[in-house]
């Protein structure tokens, strides 16, 4: 489905039909970074915690990103397998949240996803302790350039704490914003029948 799709009258029985157009319109019209998302886990003690992350691959097994296993919101998934996603397209005033399980990716996806990035961002892979306490910057360009050199040549191995997360979802819904605050809101909830949808008031 190539053209644009407006929720308040067009309801494809599969979501991901809604969301590949509307992520393909975002490339267009966002400025930056249309794949960027919240991300929300839940900690040890019970507390929410979100941050920015980016939208890798999607397909109808779920979302996938890809982060550091030891920093915090990856020990919080390892820990809790759960999370929400918000994506927010404000040029196109729309909004995707998403809720569901969470499973680790294949080795194969890391690898391969590892394989395609920028050198500089597979050396920072090794160099960053990410979450842990940096007493200053130099801390940190010491560990790239020590990095760097031990990967000068040759390919770049996946380090074994760095991999992806797969969102499975259980619950996805598209939001339009409408004047005078009557927004489109449209739910889809996945059942072991399939998806099944509902309207929200705005």
């Amino acid at each position: 489905m190539t053209a644009s799709i407006q929720i308040r009258a067009d309801i494809p029985a599969d979501p991901f039909e809604i969301f590949d157009v509307w992520l393909r319109e975002a490339e267009a019209a966002e400025p930056n970074d249309p794949n960027a998302l919240s991300l929300a886990t839940v900690g040890e003690d019970g507390m929410p915690s979100a941050r920015m992350v980016l939208l890798k691959g999607h397909d109808a097994r779920g979302f996938v990103f890809y982060t550091n296993y030891e920093s915090r919101k990856g020990e919080q998934l390892l820990a809790h397998p759960k999370a929400a996603m918000l994506f927010h397209w404000k040029s196109l005033r729309r909004q995707v949240r998403i809720e569901g399980e969470v499973e680790q990716v294949s080795a194969e996806e890391a690898d391969d996803y590892f394989a395609s990035r920028p050198k500089q961002s597979q050396i920072g892979a090794w160099a960053s302790e990410q979450s842990r306490p940096l007493k200053g910057r130099f801390e940190l360009e010491k560990r790239v350039a020590l990095f760097g050199a031990r990967y000068a040549v040759g390919q770049v191995p996946r380090p074994p704490h760095w991999s992806g997360f797969r969102v499975i979802p259980r619950l996805i819904e598209f939001w339009q914003d409408g004047a005078f605050r009557l927004h489109d809101r449209l739910v889809y909830t996945r059942s072991e029948g399939g998806w099944t949808t509902e309207r929200l008031f705005p």
